[in-house]
């Protein structure tokens, strides 16, 4: 293995990168507001230094009524008072540069808050400065919506104002008024935005729900979608999902737009872009978006779904593969908008097996060709948290409870002490969000010492990552189709190979190495089990190999 860290290939360090999400909220409170706040991430640095990641992403901290919790920007030039000021922000810049972390920061341009000054005058006349900065459109005749788009979190995304004697355009909340990028003056006045942050010192921008950017203006109704009923039998619980989302987003006006934010990061060289992209063919999208000059990669949710097995994987990653060509995937199995992962993926497996197979899908990500997203107290095994409804603040589970019950679960504060300490360490005084009983015992103070804990198995993993040859960043991929719960990976390059081989099922599992392998070096992290007799892998549930040959 090489000595070279694997994310400075060519200069692009974002390539095979370990970015680390920071939802600020609920990380640390430094003023004791019951708040996460800048000065709490600064504060935390050094420990998130100790994991090894390349890089921090903050999700945002811009002014804000936080009607969506910073979702729902009213300055995007200014930190909201609860996380602190621009000073707090540009000592975390040099705090985190002092430590060779990057940092990326959320930016919203696809919407604002409707407490913006932009939405103000927007909506006071239809003839004013900034009438056609946000998507207006006339009623139909009997007074109703112009079409039948749906908000991302249900019923209609039309909002009537009686001002205008118009509807504007919601995506999401009705707090968050689409903006109208097909108008010049809007796309300037972003990017001069995003010029702002750049000037202060980020290093990249994770660009949020990027491909609702655009919609197309013949305000065409999209087509009905065959429901696709659960194993309840029963139709979604989302109006979104009862059509194909075909004139709302994913617009080819956008990859134009896209093409502009990059010109204006090359004017800082070692900046990037990571694109957050939810659509019905997510592949295609994620290819056209990292392909040429447009973002450098793109997530999406395809790996956010509730889906773990090895043949959902196998298909997942092979679709990526045949489409996405020269472009850049960041592999995400968590974030603040669904459930932790060690509960969502691990449906029917006992609490041992659940926690061995947090590190193994670690593993798997760092392997896989493309970078990697790590949401907060993933690397502490934290659960998906039960709130109660009287606790809940997510507008999205108030409103469709109590089949859906939002995204408060996978928000509740960082646990960083023990029951010695109130909250848990988060904060002096009680917390936006309650930390669960269950996250006391699994605060980091509690697994700092403890070497097989499941901080240090990340830390292990990760370690281990950054010492794989520099060339990993770029190989090719190629899946094997083993039928069963063998998740089977070969990477390429003209000078090496790694083969990579997990098991995700629930029983032990052996796999015959193709001949080449036979006499490759093992360099699997030494926390996994499994063995080699041979040409003969034996996997136990939650094992690993991880084999390298020089050609």
């Amino acid at each position: 293995m090489s000595g070279k860290t694997i994310s400075d290939n060519n200069g692009e360090w974002w390539r095979n990168s370990v970015i680390y999400q920071i939802y600020p909220r609920s990380f640390c409170d430094a003023n004791g507001d019951g708040v996460g706040d800048l000065r709490g991430i600064t504060q935390k640095l050094d420990y998130v230094q100790s994991l090894g990641v390349d890089a921090i992403w903050i999700s945002p901290f811009f002014k804000s009524p936080m009607a969506d919790f910073g979702y729902d920007v009213a300055d995007y030039r200014d930190v909201d008072p609860i996380f602190g000021n621009l000073q707090d922000f540009d000592q975390l810049i040099e705090a985190a540069h002092t430590r060779d972390l990057k940092v990326i920061i959320d930016q919203i341009l696809s919407h604002s808050s409707d407490q913006h000054p932009w939405f103000e005058e927007s909506r006071s006349s239809r003839d004013n400065p900034k009438a056609d900065w946000y998507v207006w459109a006339d009623p139909k005749p009997d007074g109703s919506a112009p079409n039948n788009w749906m908000s991302n979190f249900g019923g209609s995304a039309w909002r009537w104002c009686t001002r205008r004697r118009q509807y504007y355009l919601t995506n999401f909340l009705k707090e968050q008024p689409d903006l109208n990028l097909h108008n010049p003056e809007v796309q300037e006045q972003l990017l001069a935005d995003l010029k702002f942050w750049l000037d202060r010192g980020v290093d990249g921008f994770r660009l949020d729900a990027i491909n609702h950017a655009f919609h197309n203006r013949s305000l065409q109704d999209n087509p009905a979608r065959p429901l696709e009923l659960d194993e309840k039998g029963l139709p979604p619980v989302n109006t979104y999902h009862y059509q194909w989302h075909i004139h709302d987003k994913s617009q080819p006006e956008n990859l134009v737009f896209l093409q502009r934010v990059r010109e204006l990061l090359d004017q800082y060289p070692g900046t990037m872009t990571v694109g957050e992209v939810g659509d019905d063919n997510t592949h295609k999208i994620m290819a056209e978006y990292t392909t040429g000059e447009r973002l450098n990669m793109a997530y999406s949710f395809d790996l956010l779904t509730e889906e773990s097995s090895a043949d959902f994987l196998r298909n997942t990653l092979e679709k990526n593969r045949e489409v996405i060509d020269q472009g850049w995937p960041c592999w995400s199995i968590s974030n603040h908008d669904v459930p932790r992962s060690i509960t969502r993926w691990n449906k029917g497996f006992d609490t041992e097996q659940a926690l061995a197979r947090a590190p193994l899908f670690l593993l798997m990500q760092l392997t896989l060709r493309g970078s990697v997203c790590l949401y907060q107290g993933e690397e502490l095994g934290l659960p998906e948290a039960d709130i109660a409804f009287e606790d809940l603040q997510d507008p999205y589970g108030i409103n469709l409870w109590p089949e859906f019950k939002g995204r408060d679960g996978c928000r509740t504060p960082m646990p960083w002490v023990n029951h010695g300490e109130i909250n848990a360490g988060f904060s002096k005084v009680k917390p936006w969000l309650p930390v669960p009983e269950e996250h006391h015992h699994k605060a980091v103070s509690v697994q700092e010492g403890d070497s097989h804990s499941m901080l240090n198995q990340f830390r292990t993993v990760i370690g281990w990552h950054k010492q794989l040859s520099p060339a990993l960043a770029t190989a090719a991929q190629e899946v094997v189709d083993t039928g069963n719960d063998l998740l089977v990976f070969f990477r390429r390059t003209e000078e090496e190979v790694y083969f990579v081989a997990l098991n995700l099922g629930k029983n032990a599992a052996s796999f015959t190495l193709p001949a080449e392998f036979t006499g490759a070096e093992d360099i699997t992290p030494q926390l996994f089990g499994g063995a080699r007799d041979g040409d003969k892998l034996e996997l136990p549930v939650a094992g690993a190999r991880v084999l390298h040959l020089k050609k």
